[in-house]
């Protein structure tokens, strides 16, 4: 059985490495490529703030091929499809029929990403689609995964989360409006550990800093498909490689 070629869409983050995990069990499936959203202003992966030295040590230690998409500071929508689709098309060229994502429950944002990825030729895929998240969170967590919070919205999470590592106690403090992956995009983590790493990423806790954004009308690029309002604050905790 021949197995269909998939690049993973990569977001450094917890979801991202438990369903990549999950592809890579997969025999329908050859991972064989990984994207990602940098911002090239701020040599920076979109939305978590993470910094592109980080980000290729982890893709290192995954010891997969992979490119990024390079993004400008605030990019409109028509730019950030005009780029996203250059990368696809060259990897349509290279025999890659499917992408996947770590998407679990966002109609709007799943729906988004088919059309336009079926305009292309290119099927996507959901490894943790529909699943429950506390289930997904207890799994990843069981598997041996580790994970840091970088970025969290200012109005849902105080200040004292930006930084923390997701383990029990995390679960347990969590308020009640939030999920507990964080697919509205209450929070984005780093991913440091696991089993579809050689060896852990090290790293060190840096300085938190708050920042607003005046985003656009739609943020493609969000784990979120909803638009996020204007001058939307956020809390970064800087990881230093």
């Amino acid at each position: 059985m021949n197995k269909l070629k998939t690049y993973f869409n990569w977001s450094t983050g917890k979801d991202s490495a438990l369903a990549l995990y999950h592809l890579m069990k997969d025999k329908n499936y050859s991972v064989e490529h990984l994207l990602t959203s940098v911002n090239a202003q701020h040599n920076r992966v979109s939305m978590h703030g993470l910094r592109r030295e980080l980000l290729e040590l982890q893709l290192n230690e995954i010891d997969l091929p992979y490119s990024t998409i390079e993004l400008p500071e605030q990019p409109l929508m028509q730019e950030y499809e005009m780029l996203m689709e250059q990368e696809v098309l060259s990897l349509q060229q290279r025999g890659f029929t499917h992408a996947a994502f770590g998407d679990i429950f966002l109609e709007d944002l799943r729906t988004y990403r088919e059309q336009q990825l079926s305009a292309l030729n290119i099927q996507s895929v959901f490894p943790l689609w529909k699943r429950d998240t506390k289930e997904l969170l207890t799994e990843f967590i069981d598997l041996g995964f580790k994970s840091v919070l970088v970025c969290i919205k200012a109005d849902l999470l105080d200040q004292e989360f930006a930084g923390r590592i997701i383990d029990a106690d995390f679960i347990k403090d969590l308020p009640s409006n939030v999920d507990i992956c964080g697919e509205n995009g209450e929070f984005h983590t780093f991913c440091f550990d696991g089993p579809v790493f050689k060896n852990p990423i090290p790293f060190e806790i840096g300085e938190k800093v708050y920042r607003e954004y005046q985003a656009p009308k739609t943020d493609a690029d969000s784990c979120s498909s909803e638009p996020l309002k204007s001058n939307s604050g956020f809390w970064f905790c800087d990881l230093l490689p």
